[in-house]
């Protein structure tokens, strides 16, 4: 049984049930002071609470898909995405995949099949979102990604066209189920266009990191997974081959939210030959090692200066500003990061442009998140310009 199927969930959580039973049933039987009725009353504590937390951990998992398989969990990988291995030669940090089979690989259904509300009906007339995966042709990474079209990509008269990209990504540790079941972006998507409050948009929703269960925070580690080069340069390759996409940066965002958030503001404003928009909702605005990241800036001298241009406030105060728009999102009361965010912007200088959603109160969480993005979505469409060059014509 897969580790997100509910037949396990309900497995496990009989069996929790069954424990609770046994132990109501079994513990006067245990009420002596011998040794032999001490480990009954341990050991059905034990097996109980265990069996217990075992259920609850797949409740979470089952409704966040914080690990979509046993191998993720286990950190063990085939040909999916995997632990930190070797740098090699090819730049390559664990399995990798094929790129001469494609950047842009079909793909099982990710847990799409579990994501409520999504386009139903003809793609011409409610859009679509399917599942694939990214093979970097530079990192060999693979990375799982749902893909929405909006209703226009299928229609007679955009048939030569190509549309804006919006590269969204979830969280840390989360994926990109996260970004279609709790922050709802392909349904809120696809009702702005439809209201005319948001233009035709492709949207391809990716997870941060490409070595889990490593928290990679889109860096190019020395030694290590080459994050920033897959998601500054293969992700958009690999998009430019398999849709009609726009080939100009301007026609280029990057969407997110807390870890997600961080790296679309990172991304943009050291790569903005690719990326002209960030929309960061509750983000960080400087790269940190942790417990989950490992040691992200290597050894040696270029140590510091790695860890200060992955600093944003060090790089509006001592580097040229990008010429890009970014839009953070914060909340006055219950977000520790409302003062970072006010001081980040205020730091923004001309020719970098920065707006900002500000809630009276919200939290770290979905519900935050699910309030922001619409006002989030409609100033990507006011930012990204619609290709002006059609297939066929670069």
């Amino acid at each position: 049984m897969g580790l997100t199927s509910r037949s396990l969930l309900y497995a496990v959580a009989a069996v929790a049930v069954v424990c609770v039973g046994l132990t109501l049933w079994l513990w006067p039987r245990f009420a002596g002071r011998g040794p032999r009725a001490l480990l009954g009353r341990l050991g059905s504590i034990f097996v109980t609470q265990l069996t217990i937390v075992a259920a609850l951990g797949l409740v979470v998992n089952t409704n966040f898909q914080f690990y979509a398989s046993w191998h993720e969990l286990l950190g063990l990988y085939d040909d999916a995405p995997a632990a930190v291995g070797k740098w090699g030669d090819q730049g390559t940090a664990g399995p990798v995949g094929d790129p001469s089979k494609g950047l842009v690989q079909t793909s099982g259904p990710e847990g799409l099949d579990k994501v409520h509300g999504l386009p139903k009906g003809a793609p011409e007339q409610a859009g679509k979102v399917e599942t694939v995966r990214i093979v970097g042709k530079r990192t060999r990474a693979v990375n799982p990604a749902y893909v929405y079209l909006p209703p226009q990509y299928f229609q007679p008269q955009y048939a030569r066209q190509r549309f804006p990209v919006i590269v969204a990504l979830s969280g840390y540790p989360g994926g990109t189920f996260l970004l279609g079941q709790h922050l709802r972006l392909p349904q809120t998507a696809g009702r702005l266009i439809r209201a005319g409050k948001m233009q035709p948009t492709v949207i391809v929703m990716l997870r941060p990191t490409i070595a889990p269960p490593r928290d990679t925070q889109c860096v190019d580690v020395p030694g290590g997974p080459q994050a920033e080069t897959f998601f500054a340069r293969d992700v958009p390759d690999a998009l430019k081959s398999h849709y009609r996409v726009g080939h100009d940066p301007g026609g280029w965002g990057l969407l997110g939210y807390s870890s997600g958030g961080s790296c679309a503001l990172q991304l943009t404003m050291r790569h903005d030959r690719t990326y002209t928009a960030a929309a960061a909702l509750s983000p960080d605005y400087k790269v940190s090692n942790d417990a989950t990241s490992g040691n992200l800036f290597g050894e040696g001298r270029d140590r510091v200066r790695r860890r200060q241009e992955h600093d944003l406030m060090w790089r509006l105060e001592h580097l040229p500003a990008p010429r890009v728009n970014v839009l953070v999102g914060t909340s006055r009361t219950g977000e520790k990061n409302y003062p970072a965010a006010r001081a980040f912007l205020a730091a923004v200088k001309p020719p970098m442009k920065a707006d900002s959603v500000i809630l009276d109160h919200g939290s770290h969480n979905f519900a935050t998140w699910r309030r922001e993005l619409p006002a989030a979505l409609e100033w990507m469409g006011r930012s990204l310009s619609f290709p002006e060059d059609v297939v066929g014509n670069s």
